[in-house]
C-alpha cells in the first residue's frame, strides 16, 4: 500500500466527518478544485484505500439487536473452507483470521440468544471447526472510528 499525502489524508478526514459530502463541498472544504477531489477519490479507490462499504446501519433497526463475538478454534488447513462457510451465514457480519490461541474471530448480529445458539451450531457444523467460544456484547464503548488516526497521520506529515 502506498503512502498517503497530506491532501489525501485531509480528504479522508473530511469524508469521515461528513460521509455524504459532495465533491464540490469537499473541494471547498479542502481549498482544492472539484477535479482534484474527483481524481484523488478515483486514485484512492484504485489503490484500495477506499474500501467498498455498506452505509452504517444500526443492526437493531433491522431486527438484530444482539451482537456477539465467537472465537473459533479450527484445523489450519481448512481455514479457507471455514471462511467460505461463514460467508454463507447472513448473521456473520465480519470474520478475522487471528494469531495466538484462536484461529478466527467472528462478529455475529442476531435477534436473540436462541438465534445465536442456532448460528453457533451452524458454525460448529463446519468441517474443520474444532470448538468455539462466544461472548455477547453488552454495549459498544468505543465505536469504529478512523478520524483520530487520520488527524495523527496528518500532524506527522506536517512535522516531517
Amino acid at each position: 500500500m502506498r503512502a498517503l499525502d497530506r491532501t489525501e489524508l485531509r480528504l479522508l478526514l473530511a469524508l469521515t466527518d461528513d460521509p455524504r459530502a459532495t465533491t464540490v463541498a469537499l473541494a471547498q472544504r479542502l481549498g482544492v478544485t472539484r477535479n482534484t477531489v474527483q481524481a484523488r477519490m478515483a486514485s484512492l479507490e484504485a489503490a484500495g484505500v477506499l474500501l467498498p462499504y455498506d452505509r452504517c446501519i444500526d443492526e437493531a433497526a433491522i431486527g438484530r439487536p444482539l451482537t456477539a463475538f465467537t472465537t473459533v478454534y479450527a484445523t489450519q488447513q481448512k481455514l479457507a473452507h471455514i471462511a467460505a462457510e461463514l460467508a454463507l451465514i447472513p448473521e456473520v457480519v465480519q470474520a478475522f483470521g487471528m494469531t495466538g490461541p484462536t484461529d478466527l474471530l467472528v462478529r455475529i448480529v442476531c435477534t436473540d440468544t436462541d438465534e445465536l445458539f442456532r448460528i453457533n451450531e451452524r458454525i460448529l457444523a463446519c468441517d474443520g471447526v474444532e470448538r468455539t467460544e462466544t461472548s455477547i456484547a453488552i454495549n459498544e464503548l468505543v465505536p469504529y472510528r478512523l478520524a483520530p488516526l487520520l488527524r495523527q497521520a496528518e500532524e506527522e506529515l506536517g512535522r516531517g
